[in-house]
């Protein structure tokens, strides 16, 4: 699994290579509490497209929608991950590969809302004497496997008609994988910021790809509990309400918008600035058009499937999972019906 974790400072970035703390905290609800029902939990973690949701809490903006939501912050993503799965959160920001390995291992997830793609943000980074994926041939690519970077590196690896066999592949933690690219011991890395710009420390290192080439293959969602769904959907529709208000939120007031994200992030406003480039935040026309079936990574049905062969190919899973239930549109559709544009 991805562990989208977001230690900027050099100090910390050392740490995360020899320990993953886990810690979740209840963000401060902006009244929320004293909206009626019982408290809907929901999990985040330090990712450019899940930062929006402090703005929601902060802001006041699940009140406005009638919605008791405690937003719960995890310092791993990957403790969001299996809060989740043990049914500690009623709902968590996370990828979809992520999702459908939770499937797989039986959980029952209802993926109703999109909040970004990855555009850029997730880099597969090469030492100075490679110049085209075809160099990668034989040499040492370090990577976590089994996550989007990793899937990352299989897609472009395969556009170039390679196979991860005509490579020496080194699976190693993200924070590890970045260290050894940057200490010379392998000649490629698959990260995502902020180890991208570690890699990119080396000299001579540069791109050699990114999730910029590859539309749709890294999209982040809030992901729920088919229970929450099944007997709190009006709940659910306020939640995913307040998502595109928050949106229009953020760009009505930018600048109180984006540090309220660069603290939560650890970071100052102009490094925020930096990431956020890297990922598309996913408005109501992004989000109708992700739902529809498709023949490309843009559609959300095409994604699961490659996403699932990719998890058994990995052997992350014994057999694809059954998506079939994934994804339900009926909650951005009428947020869309009663917000036409």
């Amino acid at each position: 699994m991805k562990l989208r974790r977001w230690p900027l400072l050099g100090a910390v970035f050392l740490l995360s290579l020899f320990v993953s703390v886990g810690c979740a905290q209840t963000a401060p609800t902006g009244g929320a509490a004293s909206v009626g029902g019982a408290p809907i939990s929901i999990g985040f973690s330090a990712w450019p497209g899940w930062f929006p949701w402090q703005v929601a809490t902060e802001e006041g903006l699940f009140a406005k929608n009638n919605v008791n939501v405690e937003m719960k912050w995890f310092d791993g993503y990957l403790d969001s991950i299996n809060a989740l799965t043990a049914r500690q959160l009623d709902g968590n920001s996370q990828t979809l590969n992520d999702t459908l390995s939770s499937i797989s291992a039986g959980a029952d997830l209802v993926v109703v809302l999109t909040n970004d793609n990855s555009t850029g943000n997730d880099k597969i980074i090469a030492a100075e004497e490679i110049n085209s994926v075809e160099d990668l041939w034989g040499k040492k690519v370090a990577a976590e496997e089994g996550t989007v970077d990793h899937f990352l590196l299989l897609l472009g690896l395969e556009k170039a008609g390679m196979t991860q066999a005509d490579i020496e592949f080194q699976p190693l933690e993200t924070g590890a994988a970045a260290a050894a690219f940057v200490a010379g011991q392998v000649d490629a890395v698959g990260v995502f910021a902020p180890f991208t710009t570690k890699a990119l420390e080396r000299p001579g290192s540069k791109e050699l790809f990114s999730s910029k080439d590859f539309p749709g293959a890294i999209s982040d969602h809030l992901v729920v509990q088919r229970k929450l769904v099944d007997e709190r959907p009006d709940d659910v529709q306020a939640i995913v309400n307040t998502w595109f208000n928050t949106i229009d939120h953020i760009e009505e007031n930018r600048d109180r918008s984006l540090e309220i994200m660069a603290k939560r992030a650890a970071v100052s406003v102009e490094d925020y600035k930096e990431y956020e480039a890297g990922t598309k935040i996913f408005h109501i026309e992004e989000n109708l058009k992700a739902m529809q079936p498709g023949n490309d990574m843009t559609s959300l049905q095409y994604a699961a499937s490659s996403i699932s062969d990719f998890l058994v190919e990995a052997g992350l899973a014994q057999q694809p999972p059954d998506y079939s239930r994934l994804f339900d549109d009926r909650f951005i559709k009428a947020y869309a019906a009663a917000n036409p544009a």
